[in-house]
């Protein structure tokens, strides 16, 4: 993954009073309607347009420019994971959050890989959808509990030599930046927006936007989530808020 990052992950709105705008793909009609239901208790997100696969969702993100996509991984024609690239690599404004009954490690890794910035299991909490696709749309990455327990299993469940050389080139491709790049690196590990990463260091947002894209660009990952990944690894752990030092 080497794509630069010039847009963020997510469409960053311009007032706080404008909703979030959120597209809805499912090949399940009633899914479709249930996610809907969940979203319409927030009076903060409004659903724009629904699609039954994949192509019909790059389509209407094309035409409506949602902030937020909330994708099916497993539809006809064009699956999840493809329209999430295709959308990355086209309407990179648009943030996609990942929604599916599957917990298979390869779906999540894969996911991530083409650009997902969210991913979430249809079991899991109501709240866990509003959650992930507000922090989509204020630019940060979301894992659902369930889906962050399977990532660290699944990287804890390969051997130590692997384990060691992961954890050794992380930390060199971290090495690489400087300290104020490890530090904005640090806070996306620990799945902080852009505003809140410019609340703890004292910045304005555009330029904890710029240094975000410069961490992007220089770990040649392109995405955030992918990021976060590579804090981990490297052992970047973001400082706690000063209320709890």
């Amino acid at each position: 993954m080497t794509r630069s990052d010039a847009a963020p992950a997510a469409a960053p709105r311009s007032t706080e009073a404008e909703p979030i705008r959120v597209l809805v793909a499912d090949d399940e009609p009633m899914i479709r309607a249930g996610v809907r239901a969940v979203l319409a208790t927030d009076p903060g997100i409004e659903v724009v347009a629904e699609a039954s696969d994949g192509h019909e969702a790059v389509e209407l993100v094309r035409a409506h420019r949602p902030h937020v996509a909330v994708l099916d991984v497993r539809m006809p024609r064009t699956g999840g994971i493809d329209a999430a690239a295709e959308i990355r690599r086209t309407l990179p404004a648009t943030g996609v959050v990942m929604l599916t009954t599957f917990g298979e490690d390869d779906y999540i890794l894969r996911a991530l890989s083409a650009g997902a910035a969210g991913f979430l299991i249809k079991s899991g909490e109501p709240e866990e959808l509003l959650a992930g696709v507000r922090a989509v749309a204020e630019g940060a990455a979301y894992l659902s509990p369930k889906v962050a327990a399977r990532v660290v299993a699944h990287l804890a469940s390969t051997g130590a030599g692997e384990r060691a050389g992961r954890r050794e080139a992380a930390r060199e491709r971290v090495a690489g930046l400087t300290p104020r790049e490890r530090e904005v690196l640090s806070y996306l590990g620990g799945g902080l927006s852009n505003g809140q990463i410019a609340r703890r260091l004292h910045l304005v947002e555009g330029t904890v936007k710029a240094y975000v894209s410069s961490v992007l660009a220089r770990l040649g990952v392109d995405n955030r989530a992918a990021a976060a990944v590579v804090a981990h690894e490297a052992g970047l752990l973001p400082p706690p808020p000063p209320e709890q030092r």
